[in-house]
């Protein structure tokens, strides 16, 4: 027997509505071949729009960025008319680019659904399919984090997972961190990303010590200088560290690249002391050569949380059943709207089953060709412009030897040639950072960006 809802799904009706909104969103998207400047006639209405905007909202947006509701894979139109690639996929949410006819049937199965938002007392049968595929896929190569709660930010799966350790660690009150790293803005994960600028005048919440993140010139010194600052706390505060955050790649501090050796030894630390092993994998999840950069890092069964978003559109915790938690602890009104959950199956469906992850992926493909071409333009202008670095997905560079305000100022500047990209880290070492849309992008795409900052970096003193 089927159910109504079947029959409401496959009814022809349904199934045209669906072939018209693909068809029309690809004949418009045609219209959508490259960057191009805003139209003069839409220019006031547009600056009048941002103010009011930024006004209301109580500041301005970084950037004057008001998007039409339309895109052509790497390509973003604005309301004022111009075309920008958008390598920056804000802040990393669109893997498969804009307009995505896919994602975009995704959508309407979800919207067309009776539930609108998924939350602790009603969810649609998609969510358990969701939870079954990163269940799955987490558990890939041994690790045994199969427990999945859906959420509806990075932050709050990242609060999720401070609360099943603390209630499995009950007791201690302290987690370890790494220094310059980024967890999410919420009042707790203020209090566990390392900028004082985020929790200025917050109520403290969470004790954190900060530990040495990975240098890469100094492989076995940074190491030992990790394991050293951990029993350094631990010999203060004996007992009272529950867990560890770990940021295996740091975006927001530029792209900072981990390794294998040095995780190891500092889950090593952790498990001789009764801490829980967490990774953050809000900003990495779908962006290394494996869905999880975990796995990436081959530290599969070492992991006791796991924290994903952005390109997930829903939120997850994936914990192991020893840190299952007690009645009453997890629960949300909204774990994500039919939309998102719809759209998430499609999404990761896409990286798993298409030719994306390994060594010789399209991810790889994609860093490679940027890579290249970055490394061209810093041997032409050497002052102006040095790396990359990052992994994957995941591109950074430094311009003008990391200046603050040369690097801010230069991201404006490329905003304003066509090319979305956003500032990292800060003094004394700011970066410029990319994540590009790898569903979408092409490698006509990345040489046309490149262009684009090799034009910008020309025009800056």
């Amino acid at each position: 027997m089927k159910t109504v809802a079947h029959g409401f799904y496959q009814d022809p009706r349904i199934q045209e509505a669906k072939k018209l909104i693909r068809d029309a969103v690809k004949e418009h998207q045609k219209k959508i071949t490259g960057v191009k400047p805003a139209d003069p006639a839409l220019k006031d209405e547009y600056l009048a729009t941002l103010k009011k905007f930024g006004e209301q909202r109580g500041g301005p947006l970084f950037y004057q960025y008001l998007g039409s509701g339309i895109g052509n894979g790497a390509l973003v139109e604005l309301a004022d008319g111009s075309v920008k690639y958008d390598f920056i996929t804000g802040i990393g949410v669109h893997y498969m680019g804009h307009s995505n006819a896919d994602v975009i049937e995704a959508q309407i199965e979800g919207a067309i659904s009776n539930t609108v938002m998924n939350g602790h007392l009603q969810q649609n049968s998609d969510s358990a399919r969701l939870v079954d595929l990163m269940s799955t896929q987490a558990c890939k190569y041994g690790a045994t984090v199969k427990n999945v709660f859906l959420t509806t930010s990075g932050a709050m799966a990242n609060e999720n997972a401070f609360k099943m350790i603390y209630q499995k660690r009950a007791g201690a009150q302290r987690f370890f961190a790494f220094e310059k790293c980024f967890s999410g803005r919420t009042l707790g994960m203020a209090w566990v990303t390392d900028k004082a600028a985020y929790r200025q005048g917050l109520p403290k919440t969470i004790d954190v010590d900060y530990i040495p993140f990975y240098c890469e010139s100094d492989h076995k010194g940074s190491i030992e200088l990790a394991v050293k600052a951990m029993k350094k706390h631990m010999t203060r505060f004996p007992g009272q560290h529950a867990g560890i955050i770990l940021e295996m790649i740091q975006g927001e501090n530029g792209s900072w690249v981990g390794n294998t050796e040095f995780f190891e030894a500092i889950i090593q630390v952790c498990k001789e002391n009764n801490v829980s092993v967490f990774v953050d994998e809000v900003q990495t999840f779908a962006r290394t050569h494996e869905l999880f950069a975990f796995q990436h890092f081959k530290l599969d069964k070492h992991v006791d949380i796991v924290s994903i978003g952005k390109n997930s559109q829903v939120c997850a915790t994936l914990f192991n059943d020893e840190h299952k938690p007690k009645p009453g602890l997890m629960s949300q009104t909204f774990t994500g709207a039919s939309t998102q959950i719809s759209a998430s199956l499609k999404i990761i469906s896409e990286v798993v089953n298409g030719k994306y992850l390994g060594k010789e992926g399209k991810i790889e493909q994609c860093h490679q060709r940027f890579k290249g071409n970055l490394e061209k333009i810093a041997a032409k202008m050497p002052g102006k412009l040095k790396g990359p670095w990052g992994i994957g997905a995941m591109v950074a560079m430094t311009v003008f030897e990391g200046n603050e305000e040369k690097t801010k100022a230069f991201t404006f500047k490329l905003f304003e040639n066509g090319v979305l990209s956003f500032m990292a880290g800060g003094a004394p070492l700011a970066r410029v950072r990319f994540l590009m849309p790898i569903v979408a992008v092409t490698m006509e795409d990345i040489d046309n960006v490149c262009a684009l900052i090799e034009k910008t970096l020309s025009e800056m003193e």
